[in-house]
């Protein structure tokens, strides 16, 4: 697990990643001592996990995570404790109070091992191209095989499925479906919509560094700009 230390303070940083290496599975590839610098090597390296300071020159570290398209997974750590709930609000793995405990420290690096090994178990429970699932629209219903689905896409509430010449819509949002698809396959293009893969019949650049996917059907699928980065890393060798 790639990681790196984000800290106004040298001692506080080199503190750190003198308890890390007793960790084998962290790896420090970085650090940085303020949310500028934090925020430049983050969108390059893409480190898995940040322990990030709060209270920093400039910008603070939740200003930091505001600042940030894609979010690693954080752990804060702070000479105060006022910040605690507020911390976890940002959807933080754990909150460490310096002078950061070594006991301390390793119950938040379990915290992150548990998550890692959910998603894993979450991963093998996903529904890949060869399901069938059942769906129903009023009074019609269809089996269908997953495979046959071109695109699902946001219509307010509800999730518009597209096969064959039908278009039905589910009561569930997109957010739940990505959770539940093969990510092999189906991909979250933008916030709108997940295509399947196995539709695309060309890929064409757009705008700011971004791409359009053309699938066979007819539809065209903007996808955001961060998207475009986890398309290429998909599916590059």
């Amino acid at each position: 697990m790639n990681a790196l230390v984000v800290d106004d303070s040298r001692l506080a940083r080199n503190e750190l990643k003198r308890l890390l290496k007793e960790f084998d599975f962290v790896n420090v590839i970085g650090e940085s001592a303020n949310a500028s610098e934090a925020k430049e090597f983050i969108e390059e390296k893409k480190p898995d996990l940040v322990f990030l300071d709060i209270q920093m020159p400039g910008k603070s570290g939740f200003e930091l995570l505001e600042d940030l398209e894609e979010v690693p997974e954080i752990i804060f750590t702070t000479a105060y404790d006022e910040y605690a709930i507020k911390a976890f609000e940002y959807n933080a793995l754990d909150y460490l109070q310096k002078p950061i405990q070594k006991d301390r420290l390793a119950g938040a690096l379990n915290k992150i091992q548990e998550k890692k090994d959910k998603q894993e178990a979450n991963e093998e429970d996903r529904m890949t191209e060869n399901h069938q699932v059942f769906v129903k629209d009023g009074e019609r219903c269809w089996f269908v095989q997953l495979s046959s689905v071109r695109i699902f896409e946001v219509d307010g509430n509800y999730t518009k499925i597209y096969f064959d010449e039908h278009k039905p819509m589910i009561p569930r949002t997109l957010n739940y479906l990505e959770s539940r698809l093969d990510t092999k396959t189906f991909f979250r293009a933008n916030r709108q919509q997940i295509i399947n893969l196995k539709w695309v019949e060309r890929i064409e650049p757009w705008f700011s560094g971004s791409i359009k996917i053309y699938l066979k059907g007819g539809h065209e699928v903007d996808v955001s700009r961060r998207q475009t980065q986890r398309f290429k890393e998909l599916m590059s060798f």
